[in-house]
């Protein structure tokens, strides 16, 4: 069977998988002659990772201690900026938080603020809910759960934090969950996050690590929340949720206050530069973050191919044919094929 475009991102139905970026082996069957090594611009991960430690060798082959946990959380509470430790829940990943925290409320309505990742929708069907799309923050209707992500995914668009606060203290009155994913906040504006505001008790804020520390592999993320929903949280997680090796690497990348500050301004200079290359070859530059750019171009799905044919594979969306989300180049080599291939698409016609 051959691959399609839109086989790099369906949604089917909250009980079967809704592929993503990053996909490879997809992008090698669609497009088969592609020059390698294929440069992923697919993702928002950072293309220069955290440099791991040397681990020794009986990290592998023990369970993670509970003390361990506890310093994981403890690091993770001073560099994100929550008020204790017994706020934090270190999970392997946020994605396997998302349809826990939506379960956070019994099943009704959900209203997602759209268009944004495609998970949180499936994430709350998954916990029963029924899902309504809602484009503002003031649209939610009597729903009991909202999820948003901020920045958003794919447009970069940021909430004030003063009206996510009055949204959280409106679902309160119901006795309902504000979640908000902050997978990207690592490259937001300063004083964004919600880590710090979880005093209302119906607040939830995802933390991604794999993204900023461009680590996904080692899938850890955290929930941040009031102490009886993070027990509840830890409780459904079970012991030993998180890989020692995954502990001991977080505790280091989040202290290492040099390495965050220093990688916030390299994203930042990349961001531009790819701007650059982008605007050079006709797009608009629709959103995003320090680590994704969203063009915009009535040629999106005709440069997907292109760049795919040229062994780049970027983001495309069914839903929104114009857009295109790239990612930033991780070394000289990918930058100059990247620059190459726009340049011979601007020069197509």
């Amino acid at each position: 069977m051959s691959a399609s475009v839109t086989d790099m991102s369906v949604f089917t139905g909250a009980d079967e998988p809704l592929l993503h970026g990053g996909d490879l082996d997809a992008a090698r069957r669609l497009f088969p002659g592609a020059p390698e090594p294929f440069i992923d611009l697919s993702t928002g991960i950072n293309p220069n990772p955290y440099p791991l430690p040397r681990f020794p060798a009986d990290l592998f082959a023990r369970l993670p201690a509970p003390d361990a946990v506890s310093t994981l959380a403890a690091v993770a509470a001073r560099a994100y900026g929550a008020p204790s430790a017994a706020q934090i829940v270190p999970a392997p990943g946020t994605q396997i938080l998302l349809p826990l925290v939506a379960a956070l409320v019994l099943p009704g309505l959900a209203a997602i603020l759209a268009p944004t990742y495609g998970e949180l929708s499936r994430a709350a069907a998954l916990a029963g809910h029924s899902v309504k799309a809602m484009r503002a923050l003031d649209d939610i209707g009597d729903a009991r759960l909202v999820m948003i992500a901020n920045p958003n995914n794919p447009d970069g668009r940021i909430h004030p934090k003063d009206a996510l606060i009055a949204l959280a203290d409106a679902l309160r009155t119901r006795g309902g969950v504000l979640v908000v994913d902050e997978a990207f906040i690592d490259v937001g504006p300063p004083g964004a996050s919600l880590a710090a505001e979880l005093s209302p008790g119906n607040i939830v804020v995802l933390r991604s690590f794999g993204k900023f520390f461009g680590l996904a592999g080692i899938r850890l993320g955290f929930a941040l929340t009031a102490p009886p929903m993070a027990a509840r949280l830890s409780a459904t997680l079970g012991p030993w949720a998180v890989s020692g090796p995954a502990l001991a690497v977080g505790v280091k990348a989040l202290a290492d206050a040099a390495w965050i500050e220093r990688t916030r301004s390299r994203l930042a200079k990349a961001a531009k530069r790819l701007d650059a290359i982008l605007i050079g070859a006709g797009l608009e530059i629709a959103g995003g973050t320090s680590l994704f750019r969203l063009a915009r171009t009535p040629a999106a799905q005709a440069l997907f191919r292109h760049l795919g044919g040229a062994g780049i594979l970027t983001r495309v969306f069914p839903d929104h044919q114009e857009w295109l989300r790239f990612g930033l180049p991780g070394s000289t080599r990918q930058w100059r094929r990247l620059q190459a291939a726009m340049e011979r698409w601007q020069r197509r016609a």
